[in-house]
């Protein structure tokens, strides 16, 4: 089985206070194989980048309006007249406050929604195809 990989590295701001933060590089990643969900590397001063993984629709509805609870959210705002898409995550090692520019993390988006278009990405699992070799043993 073929997978696709869709990526793209990407400068974030960490949120420090309302008048500072920090440059943080960061990758984001889809992959087919694990179709409803995105993946993002941080590489802050660490031997390891930190990897959150959280669903792909939370991050597309989030750049439009306000949404998820828990350990993400997501949400669209103004920074000095750029748009901007604010995560929040939290975690028992603590919470990040991180800013990303709405226009590269949109296109990356849409090149997702591209490879696999909302409401297929149970096809790309391959259930029914794994349960037929499963009862055909």
């Amino acid at each position: 089985m073929h997978y696709t990989v869709v990526e793209r590295e990407l400068e974030l701001r960490l949120i420090l206070s309302p008048e500072r933060g920090i440059p943080v590089p960061a990758l984001l990643s889809y992959h087919t194989d694990d179709p409803y969900a995105i993946h993002i590397a941080f590489h802050i001063n660490s031997d390891h980048p930190v990897h959150w993984t959280f669903a792909r629709e939370l991050l597309v509805e989030g750049v439009f309006r306000p949404c998820g609870h828990g350990d993400v959210r997501v949400w669209p705002t103004k920074v000095a007249g750029r748009s901007v898409v604010l995560m929040a995550l939290s975690s028992p090692d603590g919470d990040a406050l991180l800013e990303a520019p709405t226009p590269q993390v949109s296109a990356w988006l849409e090149r997702t929604l591209r490879v696999v278009p909302p409401g297929t990405e149970g096809e790309q699992l391959e259930i029914d195809e794994a349960l037929d070799q499963l009862l055909a043993q």
